[in-house]
């Protein structure tokens, strides 16, 4: 079965850190850009982080420039979201998404998009609070 499974969600305080996984199963990684995303109560769903298959150049939306890192690991088939200094507004469901081979940014959104959508995640909820 292709799927594609976030983890590493919870609850934490803010000014603290987690790490997301992505993990395929069923298909390599290696091959596909991986876009981070995340939907917050009431909001719609907007880009967080994405990752190119080609070069690992990587992309991040300007509310979270510079306290989230993207990586990819394709030994083990899995992208990590990195995340520090977290704060209240980044409580939300993130979920994992492949597709082509790069990303693609929208300055109008001032976030990145994947430019196809292959396969989602479940989600993994992240709660920021003291």
């Amino acid at each position: 079965q292709l799927q594609l499974v976030e983890s590493g969600g919870g609850l934490v305080q803010p000014g603290g850190s987690l790490r997301l996984s992505c993990a395929a199963s069923g298909f390599s990684l290696e091959h596909y850009a991986i876009g981070w995303f995340r939907q917050a109560p009431g909001k719609e769903r907007e880009g967080v982080s994405c990752i190119d298959s080609s070069d690992g150049s990587t992309y991040y939306a300007d509310s979270v420039k510079g306290r989230f890192t993207i990586s990819r690991d394709n030994a083990k088939n899995t992208v990590y979201l990195q995340m520090n200094s977290l704060k209240l507004e980044d409580t939300a469901v993130y979920y994992c998404a492949s597709g082509a081979e790069v990303c693609d940014y929208s300055d109008q959104l001032q976030y990145p998009l994947l430019r196809e959508y292959d396969y989602w995640g479940q989600g993994t909820q992240v709660t920021v609070s003291s």
